[in-house]
């Protein structure tokens, strides 16, 4: 038994020696190949695993597309090359400048880069240089080696095909600002991305936007892409259709390139906006490359402020244009009779102060239809009185005043209609009578957007029927394809608003009407000129012809065309032109006769 246990014994020995040296050997083998890998090869293998990285790249969006009523291309994408640099892979404030050392660009934004990379993981690329020249980008290929971690990358941007045309309208791009990332961030945006700053584009972001991509790339030593690990392709934004007519708008912009105002074109019956006119513009293409702090303060500090949307964003005194609403006041509350004559002297006296008519000689003894064709102002002061200042506002505001319409673009302004309790509470002060007269004529506390004109006016002309303007006619991928025309009826009497449209029609017809000069049979135009005082005079009506330009009369014109079956209607306003029956009436005669013989009309029709 003892021999037997021996020798398994050693069987058992020699086994256990044979495995450890199995796993020495092993052991060795590891351990040659380590020293091979640190050792020897140890310099090749930590340039591989320094140089050879995966990045992840954004792809951006392309924003959706906007076009006219007829199809023309006003907003397009344009390839730019930009500039990138990698936080974990080099230093940024070197990285900027070595490139525009290299491409002689301005470093004034360092700073903000530098900040901006700060809310960002150091591995996701950062722009440091937007819509480099072809010429730059020569450049940063041929120095590569210098430039581990800077990378050019393709990313659309916005063109705006039409430069200034219709630019308050389109508005315009920035980079989204720590406040707005704090609200947009759950919805996916991040530092440096660009949203809309104003018009369409501000108020359409979330269609226009679409969805960004991503992909995980493998690049080497140069940053040069090697392979594509994984990739999520981005989606474009929602294509939008306007109600503009861009041939119209331009042909406007002609008309007033040297004034400063406003002009709007609306079809009567549908409430679309055919031109959105404001004076001076600006092209919405010099923000697509980011404006310096200066460029910013210049444009801002600019005198003319081109960036003013004057056609909803600034509110100005009426005049005479707000004759006809009085007019319609008086006749609903009987306090006239349209025949009734009213005695115009070429001044009124309320106390002790003498108001004046802007015709000194007087218009006589005059009813309510030569007193809008002529615009009377002595008429209107005294169916002011008759009304009071309460009964005024109310039929103003019937008519859309003092309330913004609901136009679909940001910063509208509502105006203001004065009234009784309007002046005690935010003056803290009684009204007066003399202030009546004043609003009568549509002047004192009375402030009117051009928008809120041409749609009152519309509403005259469309027999009581107000309809809410719109701008937007269609968006790729929502329901409905035509305009949603939201209107209500006005409770004013029909043979009320036959009453002012006769008169409307005179002013332009009569040869005693004030906007008689643009009288054309082939298309007749209704409507009502007016002049609205910047500056009150004492001294009388001729002192204003030697006033400055700058406080001279605002001129408007407000009219629809053709007068007797009216398709569309006209606001134009030029600041300090004078008079509206020689400024502002001319150009609407123009507009419309565009529109009837050069094609808007039917255009329009056609579609």
């Amino acid at each position: 038994m003892r021999k037997i246990d021996t020798r398994n014994s050693f069987l058992v020995n020699r086994n256990i020696y044979a495995l450890i040296l199995f796993f020495v050997l092993v052991l060795i083998v590891y351990i040659l190949r380590l020293y091979y890998l640190q050792i020897i090869n140890g310099e090749f293998f930590r340039e591989q695993s320094e140089h050879n990285r995966t990045r992840i790249e954004d792809i951006p969006a392309p924003r959706g597309l906007i076009y006219d009523h007829n199809g023309r291309l006003l907003v397009e994408n344009r390839p730019a090359y930009n500039v990138f640099a990698v936080p974990e892979e080099v230093e940024l404030e070197r990285a900027v400048k070595a490139i525009a050392n290299l491409c002689h660009l301005s470093v004034d934004d360092t700073a903000r880069i530098i900040k901006k990379s700060k809310n960002r993981p150091r591995f996701k690329p950062i722009k440091i240089f937007s819509d480099v020249s072809r010429d730059c980008i020569a450049k940063i290929e041929a120095n590569k080696f210098k430039m581990q971690g800077v990378f050019i990358g393709i990313e659309p941007v916005r063109f705006y095909c039409y430069g200034k045309s219709a630019s308050h309208l389109l508005g315009y791009l920035g980079e989204i600002t720590d406040k707005e990332l704090m609200d947009l961030r759950p919805k996916g945006y991040e530092t440096g991305d660009w949203v809309g700053k104003s018009g369409l584009e501000k108020i359409l972001e979330p269609y226009l936007r679409g969805h960004n991509g991503s992909r995980i790339v493998e690049v080497d030593a140069l940053g040069r892409r090697l392979k594509i690990l994984d990739e999520k392709y981005p989606v474009p934004g929602h294509a939008v259709w306007l109600t503009i007519d861009i041939d119209l708008q331009a042909f406007i912009e002609t008309l007033m390139e040297n004034v400063s105002g406003a002009s709007v074109v609306m079809d009567v019956r549908t409430g679309a906006i055919r031109a959105m006119v404001s004076s001076p513009g600006f092209d919405p293409n010099i923000f697509v490359k980011g404006l310096t702090e200066e460029e910013w303060r210049n444009l801002n500090s600019d005198p003319g402020h081109p960036l003013l949307n004057r056609v909803l964003q600034s509110a100005y005194p009426p005049g005479s244009t707000f004759k006809p609403f009085v007019a319609v006041a008086a006749l609903e509350e009987e306090v006239i009779h349209p025949d009734k004559k009213l005695f115009c002297p070429g001044f009124f006296k309320l106390g002790r102060r003498s108001y004046r008519c802007w015709k000194r000689e007087g218009h006589g003894h005059i009813a309510l239809h030569r007193a809008i064709v002529e615009s009377c102002d002595v008429y209107f002061y005294q169916l002011g009185l008759r009304l009071g200042v309460d009964k005024i506002a109310q039929y103003a505001r019937l008519f859309g005043f003092g309330k913004k319409t609901g136009i679909e673009l940001p910063g509208e302004r509502r105006g203001l209609i004065p009234s009784k309790e309007w002046k005690l509470n935010y003056l803290g002060q009684p009204w007066h009578k003399g202030e009546t007269l004043s609003v009568a004529i549509g002047q004192g506390y009375v402030l009117v957007t051009p928008l809120q004109m041409v749609v009152a006016y519309g509403a005259i002309a469309n027999n009581g029927w107000y309809v809410k303007p719109n701008i937007i006619e269609k968006i790729e991928g929502t329901k409905g394809t035509e305009i949603d025309v939201e209107r209500h009826k006005l409770p004013v009497k029909r043979k009320t608003l036959q009453i002012i449209k006769a008169a409307l029609e005179d002013v332009v017809r009569d040869k005693h009407g004030t906007a008689h000069k643009i009288w054309d049979e082939d298309i007749p135009i209704a409507g009502k000129t007016g002049t609205a005082q910047v500056v009150r005079l004492r001294e009388g009506i001729k002192k204003r012809k030697r006033l400055p330009e700058h406080l001279r009369d605002h001129a408007w014109f407000v009219g629809y065309a053709p007068a007797s079956d009216p398709e569309i209607v006209i606001a134009v306003i030029i600041e300090h032109g004078g008079h509206g029956s020689s400024a502002a009436a001319p150009i609407v005669k123009k507009i419309a006769e565009y529109y009837f013989k050069k094609g808007s009309r039917s255009n329009r029709n056609d579609r």
